[in-house]
């Protein structure tokens, strides 16, 4: 009789994304600009951060990419806009990359969180979200990128969201109200807005019924 071991358990696969928003993966979006205008001003940081799943099904953050911008030949700058940011163009460890180079930084983790998720395309989730879509959208035409692997139009907006969740749309005043961290000297880098969101995000939907659940 030939004896065996016990006999190796499998880790149960982590849960994904693939059917929770009809196959559209949720990528945390946030950009800092030259102004207000997408078509004129410059883009000069992005971050983005998917979403993922936990091993209890809840959506949480996932890592996070982000790239300094040189702002695109013919794009404009607007002085205010930087005393707002605080970003100085020129400083010497900003380590700025082109436009498209910046833009392709930041879309290869979004692909490969794709694949991972099972997912078809990425959603773009932001605070006035369609002001970082349009920012996103300029960029890739401007520099002829073809691998966008955001929907052209289609957002998940926490200002409509945190109006509904908290009577908030102010993304301080909405992560106050969720009993989320806020630093104001931290407030508008694209890292640190993108983190908070989030965050905002996440709690939102966490707390929002599955599918197939009634409200209590």
């Amino acid at each position: 009789m030939i004896e065996t071991g016990p006999t190796p358990s499998i880790a149960p696969a982590a849960p994904t994304l693939a059917n929770r928003f009809r196959g559209y993966l949720p990528v945390v979006v946030d950009v800092e600009t030259g102004g207000f205008d997408w078509n004129k001003h410059a883009l000069l940081e992005i971050a983005v951060q998917p979403l993922e799943l936990d091993a209890d099904g809840r959506l949480v953050p996932g890592p996070m990419s982000s790239a300094h911008v040189v702002p695109a030949p013919g794009t404009l700058i607007d002085p205010k806009s930087l005393e707002v940011t605080g970003i100085d163009i020129d400083h010497p460890f900003r380590d700025a990359k082109p436009e498209r180079q910046a833009l392709e930084s930041v879309f290869a983790p979004v692909r490969e969180a794709l694949k991972r998720q099972g997912c078809q395309r990425a959603i773009l989730v932001g605070h006035n979200a369609h002001f970082d879509l349009n920012f996103l959208n300029a960029a890739v035409a401007r520099s002829g990128h073809k691998r966008n692997p955001f929907h052209p139009f289609s957002v998940f907006d926490t200002v409509t969201l945190a109006g509904v969740a908290y009577g908030q749309t102010v993304l301080a005043r909405a992560l106050q109200a969720a009993e989320l961290e806020w630093n104001a000297q931290d407030a508008h880098s694209a890292v640190y807005d993108t983190e908070r969101t989030a965050q905002l995000f996440c709690k939102i939907v966490n707390a929002w019924p599955q599918r197939g659940i009634s409200a209590p």
